[in-house]
């Protein structure tokens, strides 16, 4: 009787508990209604839908994702975020890793150093890819003028559709290394110098050293990375945005990413069932990338360990 008394006072007080939680709980509940859970359900309503926000949503099954698979356009979009995202990943991944090796010491020029490189993440996406427009410029910029009193040959950069994909990339990786830097920098600054000590009184040399102490220790950080570059590039829009905002993916389409064809298919050609149709593919994609970075993330996270 005793026990059973104890445990109605216990219930009784956890049951208090959560009514005072309430309140303070609401507003996040609010916000995740109805700007998570409202908003993806009505995409995924719709992407089976004929809608064109003009008129009532028409059910029409999976029409709209067979006609993505028989776009062409569409299989465009997807190769140039692929194309990106593999080069655009690994480029990132070294550069943020090379230059958080060179610069894990200390040093007042190493500071200047890790904040020169640093800066350009926190310099806001529109004012950068203007800057850099202006930059890329094939008749007037900065770049193709400085190659040209080094009578060195000149491109078309963003206007080229053999160099479009590129020259944006390099927009990108300015403004990202130093995020990347940052992360690696913290993680090498969790490395015992102890491990180094006893690698170089076994005779190992710095390659051996970063081969099997440093490379096996930041395993789980080089994976959260890949798995950071892999959601943003594939959700990359506001630079190819604003670097063609009149004719996105100019030239000649050689930048139409895949949330740029989203975009167009919702407000440039109303056919808001076949942007909901992407944005839900989208959605798969990024669960399998995070589902897949915890599954290697158990298996592997603590190999260094």
């Amino acid at each position: 009787m005793t026990q059973t008394s104890a445990r109605s006072r216990r219930s009784a007080v956890r049951g208090r508990g959560v009514l005072a939680a309430l309140p303070f709980l609401s507003p996040w509940a609010v916000g995740v209604i109805c700007l998570v859970a409202i908003p993806l359900g009505l995409c995924v309503y719709w992407s089976f839908t004929n809608y064109n926000l003009l008129t009532p949503p028409q059910w029409t099954g999976m029409s709209n994702y067979r006609a993505l698979f028989h776009d062409p356009v569409f299989w465009l979009s997807v190769r140039n975020t692929f194309y990106i995202t593999l080069i655009g990943g690994t480029a990132g991944i070294l550069m943020g890793l090379g230059t958080a090796l060179l610069l894990n010491k200390p040093g007042r020029a190493v500071t200047f150093y890790r904040s020169a490189i640093f800066i350009p993440a926190v310099v806001p996406v529109v004012s950068m890819v203007i800057a850099w427009v202006w930059i890329l410029n094939p008749d007037y910029g900065l770049l193709n003028g400085v190659l040209h009193l080094l009578h060195l040959p000149t491109y078309g950069w963003l206007d080229d559709p053999a160099t479009a994909k590129l020259s944006l990339l390099m927009i990108i990786l300015w403004g990202s290394v130093g995020q990347i830097m940052i992360v690696f920098l913290a993680a090498l600054k969790e490395i015992p110098q102890d491990y180094y000590d006893a690698a170089a009184v076994d005779g190992a040399s710095a390659w051996s050293q970063f081969r099997h102490v440093t490379l096996p220790l930041l395993s789980p950080v080089i994976l959260y990375n890949v798995v950071i570059a892999l959601v943003f590039y594939t959700q990359m829009f506001e630079q190819a945005f604003v670097a063609s905002p009149l004719d996105l993916g100019a030239p000649v389409n050689s930048t139409l990413f895949y949330s740029l064809y989203l975009y167009q298919n919702a407000f440039t050609y109303l056919s808001m069932g076949k942007a909901a149709a992407m944005a839900c593919l989208l959605l798969v994609f990024s669960l399998l990338v995070v589902g897949g970075f915890f599954a290697l993330n158990r298996r592997y996270g603590h190999a260094g360990e």
